[in-house]
């Protein structure tokens, strides 16, 4: 079950779910709350049962982790891996909050980053080389 919930101190809102249960494997991002406003949220899922847990009204570590922290040591603890995209905050983040886990950085960032340099490194050798299907030259699998 899930509540919503107005931290008049913090000025954050959340949305929680009561009881977390034993995550074991989570996952936090930041997404957009509106499109260009650069007012982001942070969402905290369970990544082996693919549900939302938490909803943090707020990109700032110090009010992340606040919220965080109000969780029992023992679920914190019980942590085992935190995925997080490459913003550089969640690390220290992690390391406070989840003493136990292991730090990954989720496959959608790292392949996004990879494919955006090969695609500069592509566009510099399409001047120098005419190469047909470049583009999909390193993407593809090799064949067995």
């Amino acid at each position: 079950m899930a509540s919503g919930k107005w931290n008049s101190s913090t000025g954050i809102r959340t949305q929680k779910k009561v009881n977390w249960g034993q995550v074991k494997r989570l996952g936090l991002d930041e997404i957009a709350k509106h499109k260009g406003h650069k007012k982001f949220v942070t969402v905290v899922s369970d990544l082996e049962k693919g549900e939302l847990i938490e909803v943090i009204d707020s990109h700032q570590q110090e009010e992340i982790a606040e919220v965080l922290l109000q969780q029992p040591l023992e679920v914190r603890e019980a942590v085992e891996e935190v995925s997080v995209d490459m913003w550089g905050g969640f690390p220290k983040l992690i390391e406070k909050v989840f003493p136990n886990a292991q730090i990954v950085v989720d496959r959608f960032h790292v392949m996004k980053a990879v494919n955006d340099n090969l695609n500069k490194i592509r566009k510099q050798v399409k001047f120098k080389i005419k190469i047909k299907g470049a583009k999909w030259l390193l993407l593809k699998t090799k064949k067995t």
